[in-house]
């Protein structure tokens, strides 16, 4: 995630499971396992986890894979 020191956390926009999910067009437990293997950053609400919505789309920049 590419955050500056002075950007606000009111600036980041989070995501729940089941919203990361929709957008990488997974299961849920896909997302959990990329959270739990600290592939896709995180963080803890109580029970559930938030997932910063730029670390997403970082992810899914970084994976890219072109094909022949």
């Amino acid at each position: 995630m590419s955050t500056t020191p002075d950007r606000a956390f009111s600036d980041v926009r989070f995501l729940t499971v089941a919203e990361v999910a929709a957008v990488m067009r997974v299961s849920k437990m896909t997302v959990y396992r990329l959270v739990h293997a600290g592939e896709l950053p995180a963080v803890r609400v109580g029970r559930s986890f938030r997932v910063p919505e730029q670390a997403v789309h970082d992810y899914l920049r970084d994976s890219f894979v072109e094909t022949a």
